[in-house]
């Protein structure tokens, strides 16, 4: 009789409100024995913070991932290597994994990574999909992201394309992770008179959310969670 082999399941957590969670995240949570979180360097777990906010996680086997902050190639493909091992273990023991990501596991998500290490492996892999950060911070904002016939575009902050390309454009445009990015990128939004049809949300769900509905509100903020959304800009305006 051949060894029951573990599933993966990359579980989507949402920004940061537990009541965003869904409930088939809850279900694999519930019935998963090993629950895995991303770690940071200082030792911070959001993602685990945000499910232990929804669901009671006691009896539950924590496996701690320490995925690298760089824009290394190397470095990255280091960690989640590393990171696909930590998980093999436990399913090659036969015990499912729960491996919990911010927002959506589909949405620049570490979870992908390890995901196509493990299905090379030779095991089953199950996506649980999360509400995206910047599908709340719509909500936050109480705006839409879309208008008929309009395209929508998901952009990450220092990507491939240079911020005046991205706000070229047509459609609205979300500017993800900005970070350290965030006040050259709000300097070129009121650069091109978008300050005021554009918003940001920082840390959006979490208990210190800070909503912008417009840029002029913009204070000089800085953080990893930080969403930018650009509207066009105001018919009339230069």
């Amino acid at each position: 009789m051949n060894k029951k082999q573990g599933i993966l399941y990359g579980v989507g957590v949402g920004p940061g409100d537990p009541e965003l969670l869904t409930l088939k995240a809850v279900r694999v949570l519930k019935a998963c024995p090993v629950v895995a979180a991303p770690r940071t360097r200082e030792g911070r777990t959001l993602a685990l913070d945000i499910a232990r906010g929804a669901m009671d996680l006691t009896g539950k086997v924590l496996l701690f991932l320490d995925f690298a902050m760089s824009r290394s190639e190397r470095t990255l493909a280091d960690t989640h290597q590393l990171a696909a091992r930590q998980v093999l273990e436990q399913l090659a023991a036969g015990q499912d994994v729960a491996l919990l990501t911010l927002g959506d596991v589909s949405v620049y998500s570490s979870f992908c990574y390890v995901m196509d290490l493990v299905r090379v492996a030779g095991y089953e892999t199950v996506m649980i999909p999360g509400v995206p950060s910047f599908c709340a911070s719509a909500a936050a904002l109480g705006r839409s992201l879309t208008e008929m016939n309009e395209p929508l575009h998901i952009l990450p902050a220092g990507g491939h394309l240079s911020l005046p390309e991205a706000l070229a454009l047509p459609g609205t445009k979300v500017l993800m992770k900005a970070g350290r990015q965030l006040p050259q990128a709000v300097a070129e939004l009121e650069r091109q008179g978008l300050a005021g049809t554009s918003a940001l949300v920082m840390n959006c769900g979490l208990p210190d959310q800070q909503l912008c509905p417009t840029l002029h509100e913009y204070q000089g903020q800085t953080g990893y969670f930080a969403t930018l959304l650009v509207g066009k800009p105001k018919q009339g305006a230069n």
